[in-house]
């Protein structure tokens, strides 16, 4: 029973890397599945010509490309198409992860994915599905008081946009490493009338000092504890951390519970994106 909720639970599941990432993968198929979702790290200071370049080996290669839309890096409504058309027309993108993005000050107009999604632009390209951010452990820096009060007005305001339009959309969060804390959020946003499938982000097998300095640098809450109390037993401390209890553990609540909102993994590939790929298929 564990065996088959888990590869249920990892089937069809996404992968994120950054143009650097990619050009040192001669080619995916050697690595993931076919037609695997790629979701391209949009880091400030791309260049956008990087980012189109990986999107296009992605697709040539028999995969979705899914490139990250920061807008506080998106100066004006003009920046936004040229990067949509130039997406589409060479690299057939017709996908996008949309998020404010970790910009201290935004460039131009955008603060928000709200504002990027009301543009229309993306429907008047034909994108056929759009992913928001979500925040299992909240968002410091859009509810410093942590009431996650922002946070779920946003979510509210993508969960009616999808009712309304024809839009295909989905919720990638943000890695966490506490089943219990991703259950019960994803049932708290669930009962709030939020039905967006969820994506769960999983960080793949890293060193422990990777993980932590990643985990501190992207704002992940109370879970750091797991790896912080994994720290100080010195039997561990070398070995790499692998993600099987959360993945274990969310696959069999799933199986237990049919209205659960998860609907697939995503992996952060802190450790790279072979020995990710290579431990999810072991598993």
């Amino acid at each position: 029973m564990v065996d088959s909720s888990i590869n249920k639970f990892l089937d069809g599941y996404s992968i994120e890397v950054t143009p650097n990432a990619a050009a040192k993968i001669d080619n995916f198929s050697d690595v993931l599945p076919h037609n695997t979702r790629i979701y391209i790290a949009h880091i400030e200071g791309t260049p956008i010509e990087d980012m189109v370049k990986t999107a296009k080996k992605i697709t040539d290669e028999g995969f979705v490309p899914m490139p990250h839309f920061p807008a506080r890096i998106i100066e004006n409504e003009n920046v936004l198409s040229e990067w949509i058309n130039q997406y589409a027309n060479e690299a057939n993108v017709e996908e996008a992860l949309v998020i404010a993005g970790g910009a201290n000050k935004p460039y131009g107009n955008f603060d928000s994915s709200i504002q990027l999604i009301e543009t229309g632009i993306f429907d008047k390209a034909n994108f056929k599905r759009i992913h928001v951010a979500g925040h299992p452990e909240g968002n410091k820096d859009i509810d410093p008081d942590k009431s996650n009060k922002n946070v779920n007005e946003a979510l509210s305001w993508k969960n009616e946009f999808a009712k309304r339009t024809d839009a295909k959309i989905a919720i990638a969060t943000q890695f966490c490493f506490d089943s219990n804390t991703v259950i019960k959020w994803a049932n708290d946003i669930h009962a709030m009338g939020i039905d967006l499938p969820i994506h769960i982000g999983i960080a793949g097998p890293a060193k422990l000092q990777t993980l932590l300095r990643y985990s501190i640098e992207c704002g992940v809450g109370a879970s750091i504890k797991i790896l912080q109390k994994r720290a100080l037993d010195l039997t561990k401390l070398l070995m790499p951390y692998e993600p099987t209890t959360i993945i274990t553990e969310l696959a069999e609540y799933k199986e237990n519970h049919n209205d659960f909102n998860i609907e697939q993994v995503h992996f952060f590939p802190l450790g790279g994106t072979k020995t990710t790929a290579k431990w999810a298929k072991e598993l």
